[in-house]
């Protein structure tokens, strides 16, 4: 048995490293490795021996039968142990031998010592709050502080060089080289796989493999600009730009992230803040990128000069060009265009453009940039206000305003804009109680005090047009719902109005044009079905057409082509 001074020598043979190196990225020590050395230092670089041979033993040594597992890195092999006693671990690397001490080795339970055995069942009482990882087995006659075995039903597995792990080395409960962990797993690997999510379209995937990145390094500028990457390219440009924000405050010379925030500001129509970006000192200028940038300004400050004047006509096709160039995605601009729309007595198309805007993931521009003299998140609400109450949503229309207010407080446009939609709502509220209470005229007034507000409004139109009838001034009446039609050409409330006010003044042939007109946009109408037919039948008779047999039903009739509905209205009934 070698003698307590021999001991040194030993103890560096059994020091020396299982595996040639660690990790090629030098990723750090297993945190196993370095609790269960008992908080010493990790074992060091080996300059014999190969990794790829001792991880083959490794794997194989843990298949059989006859090895166990050791949480410092090492493999051990059950041994003869002293005559007559139980096996023993030992250590069974080639060309090392491990030093015995005299008598059996000992394991600290917290109060007193005692001797290990082979025996299964055997338990080892240990303190809770002491508790070291199993293995730090004391010589005979040297008390160390060690703890009792403990077990886990955690499997134990090598790992591959991938990951916080060196190759070969134990790791409990994994099956990849690495923890499943945000804690334990390495981000440039899970910004590798984004990437090649990226690269197949697969936004969502790489999104979330980026995520995990930030969640490990939250500091990293290069997986901010991915990830600002992969949601533009899923179309949430706000959270976008963000990022972006984030990757340029991080490391504020990152040329690529600059790029990217020019490229993004360029697609929402805000040149001087993609000029920022893609010009900043030390960066090389793309001279396509300032191209675009310096069209898109000419169109923009083009439109901004028709809108002054009210040529609507050139704003439409100004902006049409901006978006071209590639701001396409400019709430500002889709906002300016609705207006022009708007203007052009084009309610439908202006309301189905303002409906492109995103709803959410929105970017909200800061309160410096303007847009026509407007803030410019406060001019989309601007216009907003005046298409919902061109289509009778006047609550909407309050609240639009409000909020544009709330955000431009100073602008004179929305302050106007806004006084005109209380104003108008408060006369369409009034005039309806009005007629519900069968004050015809003075609900005729009432709406007449909203038009004075706002003069192309087809709602309020309608609304007097429906007094008038009442009133049994049918003129009136017609003349109204022409009003309201030439601003919403398919008021469907209108054109029921105006067909049913021309039949009472006997002009059929204008009545059965309005109803066939409703008849297409309303085929499954019975109501529209029986007055377009009493309207044809009294054309019919208004012309000398012997009509005695004819006989008005309320069934309907499907008619699948021409042919068929010219003989439906020809025939008797």
């Amino acid at each position: 048995m070698p003698s307590h001074s021999e001991r040194p020598s030993f103890d560096r043979e059994m020091n020396k490293p299982d595996f040639k190196e660690l990790d090629l990225m030098g990723s750090p020590v297993s945190p196993l490795l370095r609790h269960n050395n008992g908080g010493g230092a990790a074992p060091t670089t080996s300059s014999g021996g190969n990794s790829s041979n001792s991880s083959a033993d490794s794997v194989s040594s843990k298949n059989s039968n006859s090895t166990a597992t050791h949480f410092s890195g090492e493999l051990l092999e059950k041994s003869p142990g002293i005559p007559g006693s139980a096996p023993t671990n030992r250590n069974i690397r080639p060309g090392r031998r491990r030093s015995v001490s005299a008598g059996l080795p000992l394991i600290y339970s917290g109060s007193s010592f005692t001797g290990a055995t082979s025996s299964s069942s055997s338990s080892v009482s240990s303190n809770p709050s002491t508790i070291l990882p199993s293995g730090n087995i004391c010589p005979s006659g040297k008390i160390v502080k060690t703890m009792g075995l403990r077990t886990s039903n955690k499997t134990d597995t090598l790992g591959g060089g991938k990951g916080n792990y060196g190759h070969g080395s134990i790791i409990r409960g994994g099956g990849g080289g690495a923890k499943s962990g945000a804690a334990t797993a390495d981000p440039e690997e899970m910004k590798r796989a984004g990437n090649e999510m990226y690269k197949r379209g697969n936004f969502s995937e790489a999104l979330a493999l980026y995520d995990k990145s930030i969640s490990i390094s939250p500091e990293n500028a290069v997986y901010r600009s991915n990830r600002a990457a992969a949601l533009a390219a899923a179309g949430r440009l706000g959270e976008a730009v963000r990022e972006c924000e984030e990757a340029v405050r991080l490391d504020p010379g990152y040329g690529r992230a600059h790029q990217r925030l020019s490229s993004l500001y360029l697609r929402l129509g805000l040149p001087d803040n993609a000029r920022h970006h893609l010009c900043f000192p030390g960066q090389h200028s793309d001279p396509a990128e300032l191209q675009k940038l310096q069209l898109l300004e000419n169109h923009i400050n083009r439109c901004a000069d028709a809108r002054k004047i009210g040529d609507w006509k050139t704003a439409v096709r100004e902006i049409d060009a901006a978006i071209a160039v590639g701001a396409d995605s400019s709430p500002q601009l889709i906002a300016c265009k609705a207006e022009a729309l708007l203007k052009l007595q084009k309610i439908e198309e202006s309301d189905y453009c303002l409906s492109n805007i995103p709803k959410s993931e929105q970017y909200t521009p800061s309160s410096q940039i303007k847009y026509f003299g407007m803030v410019a998140e406060a001019y989309a609400l601007f216009v907003q206000a005046q298409v919902e109450m061109a289509l009778g949503r006047f609550e909407n229309a309050v609240s639009a305003a409000e909020k544009a207010r709330r955000i431009d407080y100073s602008n004179v446009e929305i302050a106007m804009v806004l006084n005109n939609v209380k104003m108008v709502a408060r006369a369409r509220t009034h005039g309806n109680e009005l007629f519900n209470a069968g004050r015809y005229a003075e609900a005729c007034s009432a709406y007449g005090e909203g038009l004075r507000c706002d003069s192309s409004n087809s709602v309020l139109y309608c609304n007097r047009a429906v007094c008038w009838s009442k009133l049994r001034l049918w003129e009136k009446s017609v003349e109204d719902c022409n009003q309201a039609l030439k601003i919403q050409p398919n008021y469907k409330k209108a054109l029921l109005r105006r067909a049913a006010s021309n039949g009472k003044l006997g002009r059929w042939a204008d009545a059965v044009r309005d109803y066939e007109l409703l008849r297409k946009e309303l085929p499954g109408d019975i109501e529209v079905a029986e007055s377009l037919h009493n309207a044809q039948v009294a054309l019919k008779k208004s012309r000398g057409v012997d009509i005695h047999k004819t006989k008005i039903s309320g069934e309907v009739e499907e008619i699948s082509s021409l042919e068929i509905f010219k003989t439906a209205i020809s025939s008797p009934g």
